[in-house]
């Protein structure tokens, strides 16, 4: 009998050992992923040139203050938003997560013409976008709701005839506690200038690498396996030039 109670004891602790050490474990990886380091899949090419569909990033949520759980809070941030930064934000207008450029900060004068971008009365550079040979065409739909979140915004009057569209728009002021935001595969891209201005609470961190990249339209088998992009592995291509 004591030797069944010894045994049944040892058991006891081993597997109280293994709770503590799950439980520890579930504890870590939750203050990991909801304060410090997130991963991230890429599964839309707006952003194409810069990641593909299939990579996995891992995104630092710490940077622009991570997002407290059920308190509608934000820790400090370390920094906030430059120009021309990748981010990862969540969508204002659907529940999606985003991989976008910031291209406007509070008090930035924008305007786009024939897809050129104008920040404060200067063209900027931009190597990495994406541009079809011919611009896309525009419905009557979409030229309202961008004249609907443009009005307030713009620094003239509307002009009679002004007509947005995914080339040509503004010039518009950013305002506070506000981003501009752009996918660099310009012509595939659901962004800023369909939806508006993204609050700067919707930031949810930045992305830092690749830790996985796979091609799913690869005709081989299992290509999550087979098809992986080596050459793409730990690379980080999203710093501003």
């Amino acid at each position: 009998m004591a030797l069944l109670l010894t045994r049944a004891s040892r058991l006891a602790r081993w597997l109280l050992g293994w709770a503590r050490s799950i439980v520890i474990a579930l504890a870590a990886w939750f203050v990991l992923s909801t304060f410090l380091v997130q991963a991230f899949r890429i599964t839309s090419g707006s952003m194409e040139g810069t990641v593909l569909v299939g990579d996995f990033l891992f995104v630092n949520k710490l940077l622009y203050g991570a997002e407290v759980p059920l308190a509608r809070r934000h820790l400090p941030a370390v920094r906030e938003p430059r120009h021309d930064e990748v981010v990862v934000v969540q969508s204002p207008i659907e529940d999606l997560v985003l991989l976008k450029r910031v291209v406007g900060l509070p008090g930035d004068t924008l305007a786009m013409q024939d897809g050129r971008l104008w920040r404060n009365g200067a063209p900027i550079p931009e190597p990495y976008i994406t541009l079809h040979r011919i611009p896309p065409n525009v419905d009557p739909e979409t030229v309202a709701r961008m004249l609907r979140w443009q009005a307030g915004h713009l620094v003239a009057p509307v002009a009679p005839g002004y007509e947005p569209d995914q080339r040509n728009w503004g010039p518009l002021v950013v305002p506070p506690e506000s981003l501009f935001a752009l996918g660099d595969n310009r012509d595939e891209s659901l962004d800023s200038r369909f939806y508006g201005f993204i609050p700067r609470n919707n930031l949810r961190g930045a992305p830092m690498l690749i830790y996985y990249s796979y091609d799913r339209t690869s005709w081989r088998p299992a290509p999550y396996l087979t098809a992986i992009r080596w050459h793409r592995l730990f690379r980080a291509p999203f710093r501003a030039p």
